[in-house]
């Protein structure tokens, strides 16, 4: 990580040696330096190869403000059906949700761990199964 006392030093001893022509540069001596690609560097971090996801896989339950969610949508859509808009619908869900107490909380967090446990249950199951061999490359090319 560069610090900034670094990277004055290293900017000042660039000007310092900016004047300097070298032999095998095609460019003018008058030329700005280049600056460094983001997208270029955001591509380095992405990993070149894609792995697939195993459709055997369970998936991970929602968290209890998405069970909420599912439950705000349908009563806020009544009171307000000219909002169509999902932005502003998750706006004024979140906003009720932070001002929900504890206790009405409670109930779609009891709903989010049943969902959790079952799908703990599931994933040692997929596991079980993946161990085995009874889960395959060939068996999920037949689906």
């Amino acid at each position: 990580m560069k610090t900034r006392s670094r990277s004055t030093q290293e900017s000042s001893a660039h000007k310092s040696l900016s004047h300097i022509s070298h032999s095998n540069s095609n460019s003018n001596s008058n030329s700005k330096p280049r600056k460094k690609n983001k997208n270029k560097k955001q591509a380095q971090h992405k990993s070149p190869l894609k792995v697939k996801d195993d459709p055997h896989k369970p998936k991970k339950p929602p968290t209890a403000f998405f069970f909420y969610l599912e439950d705000f949508r349908k009563t806020f859509q009544q009171e307000n059906p000219t909002v169509k808009s999902m932005r502003q619908i998750g706006k004024s869900c979140g906003d009720k949700w932070k001002t929900l107490s504890f206790e009405e909380k409670v109930a779609y967090y009891d709903i989010a761990t049943e969902k959790r446990a079952e799908f703990e249950r599931a994933m040692a199951e997929y596991v079980k199964r993946k161990e085995n061999g009874e889960l395959s490359d060939e068996s999920e090319d037949e689906l």
